[in-house]
């Protein structure tokens, strides 16, 4: 049975987030998922040893969002952060980004990334060490 591994990462509206209309940019949502997604990688310091170890490097290579309501000044959010699947070359984390007050769902997106060698500049397997340190978060 797999246990939740969901990060939540809080962040703060402020008015250098927000575009002409007074609600959140949509292209800061893309800041806040990131925000999520290292907030998700602080939590798990080994996985980043790991990384090391291999000599390679997340790389996003598709990203899908969906925005539900507007998010505003003085909101506090919560970037929800989970990896949702491992394939034999790729990932994804799916993210939720929720008001703090009242729970409802600002935006929702995945991200699918793939493993980059760093020194041959190639996509590689996930597999080894880095894929038995994922499989165990990956939560549907």
């Amino acid at each position: 049975m797999k246990t939740s591994v969901t990060t939540v990462t809080p962040i703060r509206v402020r008015g250098y987030h927000l575009d002409g209309y007074g609600h959140v940019n949509n292209a800061r949502y893309l800041e806040f998922l990131e925000e999520g997604r290292w907030g998700y990688f602080d939590e798990r310091p080994e996985l980043f040893e790991v990384v090391k170890r291999a000599g390679v490097a997340f790389v996003a290579v598709n990203l899908n969002i969906d925005y539900r309501r507007a998010a505003v000044e003085g909101d506090d959010l919560q970037i929800e952060t989970r990896l949702a699947e491992l394939g034999t070359r790729s990932a994804r984390m799916h993210q939720g980004i929720r008001r703090a007050n009242d729970g409802k769902l600002v935006s929702s997106a995945d991200v699918t990334f793939v493993l980059l060698d760093v020194a041959a500049n190639k996509a590689v397997p996930v597999d080894g060490a880095l894929r038995e340190a994922l499989m165990p978060l990956v939560m549907e």
